[in-house]
């Protein structure tokens, strides 16, 4: 379900944000909203849990290494960080540079090295308050993110859900690895479906969307116990079930939550990786850790801002905060062996879709993927992949639903073009891409709209002369506004009389006062009178 926050943004327009089921204040104290974390923080650790494996995969580095990066971000970032709901952790966006780093710099320990590297650059970026080129970014892009985002996760997850891909599950890339794309792996799907994958996939969903449905939420055990749970231990139990009743349906052991089995601290101490300390003295070193520095920020910032419009409660998140915990996280994450992590929109949107209020949430979920490496192995290792599927296919459907596109539309073609252009782009390219396309096509209609603002144009003027057009410049008149202006001064019939009028500006760019000048001049020739008022002369080209 889905409602429309209309509290006041920087573009003044309303948010499509998944609604509570009660959204109460957050409560004071650390632990005051733990009924509603504890829950969102189990969900939030099934979602993870694959992913971090996946990322890890597709990354070229040890599987360990991507619940190291899930636990720092949930045990450590999550704290440092201004932000109540974002949850942070290894991210798809970084996998290819990941893994062409590893090829250049000739060994994962290297990689990681690198990353310390750029946690301490991420750390001086939030020093030098950089943070705040992430309220920059229209939220029309933002929102054609989260949707994007939300198909995807559909049309990435079905191939999953229908037991018929090895892929790893965040793939966010229209190319993938194995050499299909988004499209041709659900056609490649459909003809190599797992019967049993299908069975407990169909099931979770249904058990998910009748979790949600009034009739059930009225008893208390629904409500504290979540979707997420029943669905997991409800497909083990089908899988157990088709092994003994019929083998030739039971899910494949290649499509089961695959965790590496340890059994005690000293087994997970041996596992772990530490830094090539000597790829410190590499300037390909300092490269890739740039590369990663300024990937990772990018992908934070756009994640937090998108996490701030989904906030039921609408809680700002530092910018600058934001940039240095991940810094941080990253140095940690680098020195015991983890990849680099961001702050990720899709963990952070199961968090808020199973209701967590505060970032206890993302505490539970990173203690609960550090006791499920040490004690839980074996158990997590029976969960089908399908059954998260199911969990990503609802909270993908939740990010892009029909009301949010109706909503856009209705707000006119400034904002609803950039959302659906940054969506398109997103679903044939990738997410840092995509923004970057979509954020391009949203500064042309800013741009517009502030090139159309830079006057007034009146028939009555001060004097109440007839038949004398009185143009009057807004208070700031910047370089934006000179082709608009001179447009308007070109289109001027001959005989007219014009005012121009910059008395009530506070500033005029040197641009437009010398295109002023340069039709003052030639005014008398094309037969307009033109008048000036509190607008200087200057000559033209002089600077």
């Amino acid at each position: 379900m889905s409602q429309i926050i209309s509290s006041p943004t920087r573009t003044g327009t309303p948010i499509v944000a998944p609604a509570p089921s009660a959204a109460p204040e957050p409560a004071k104290g650390v632990f005051g909203t733990i009924g509603q974390d504890a829950p969102a923080g189990l969900v939030v650790f099934l979602v993870a849990l694959p992913l971090c494996l996946g990322i890890s995969l597709a990354s070229g580095a040890p599987l360990l290494a991507g619940l190291v990066t899930g636990i720092v971000g949930g045990l450590v970032v999550s704290w440092l960080s201004g932000s109540q709901l974002s949850v942070s952790g290894p991210a798809a966006g970084l996998t290819v540079i990941v893994l062409g780093a590893i090829a250049s710099l000739g060994s994962f320990q290297a990689v990681m090295a690198a990353t310390v590297v750029a946690g301490a650059m991420q750390i001086l970026l939030g020093v030098a308050r950089a943070g705040v080129i992430g309220l920059y970014f229209p939220a029309a892009v933002i929102r054609g993110m989260l949707a994007a985002i939300g198909l995807i996760l559909i049309l990435k997850q079905i191939p999953h859900f229908l037991g018929a891909d090895t892929d790893y599950f965040e793939d966010m890339d229209f190319l993938q690895f194995n050499g299909l794309n988004t499209f041709s792996a659900i056609g490649a799907a459909a003809k190599g479906l797992s019967p049993g994958s299908v069975l407990v996939g169909f099931v979770s969903l249904a058990l998910l969307l009748l979790w949600d449905t009034a009739a059930l939420r009225r008893f208390k055990l629904v409500q504290k116990v979540p979707a997420a749970l029943v669905v997991v231990l409800t497909s083990i139990g089908i899988n157990q079930l088709l092994r003994t009743v019929a083998p030739d349906m039971q899910v494949r052991p290649e499509h089961l939550v695959k965790l590496p089995v340890v059994s005690s601290l000293n087994e997970l101490m041996a596992q772990m990786s530490f830094p090539d300390f000597g790829a410190f003295a590499r300037p390909a070193t300092y490269g890739v850790a740039l590369t990663i520095a300024i990937v990772a920020s990018l992908e934070s910032l756009l994640s937090v801002e998108a996490v701030d419009k989904l906030d039921p409660h609408k809680r700002r998140t530092p910018p600058n905060r934001e940039l240095m915990a991940q810094g941080v996280g990253n140095v940690i994450s680098g020195l015991l062996g983890g990849l680099p992590l961001t702050a990720v929109i899709v963990r952070s949107s199961a968090n808020i879709a199973a209701g967590g209020q505060s970032k206890l949430s993302a505490f539970i979920h990173g203690l609960l993927l550090l006791a499920s490496l040490l004690f839980l192995g074996s158990v997590l290792n029976l969960i089908p992949l399908s059954a998260l599927a199911a969990v990503l296919l609802l909270v993908g459907f939740k990010l892009t639903k029909p009301a949010l596109y109706r909503t856009q539309f209705k707000l006119g073609w400034a904002q609803f073009i950039p959302f659906i252009v940054t969506i398109v782009a997103i679903l044939f390219t990738d997410l840092l891409k995509g923004v970057g396309v979509g954020l391009v096509v949203g500064f042309f209609f800013i741009l517009k709209a502030n090139a159309e603002q830079a006057y007034f144009l009146s028939r009555d003027t001060p004097d109440h002369e007839p038949g004398t057009l009185h143009l009057r410049l807004s208070e700031h008149v910047s370089f934006l506004n000179k082709a608009s202006i001179v447009n308007t001064l070109e289109a001027l019939p001959a005989g007219s009389r014009v005012i121009l009028d910059g008395s009530q500006s506070a500033d005029i760019d040197h641009d437009v006062l010398e295109a002023i000048e340069s039709f003052r001049q030639v005014a008398p020739e094309r037969h307009v009178e033109l008048e000036l008022r509190g607008i200087r002369s200057v000559a033209v080209g002089s600077h």
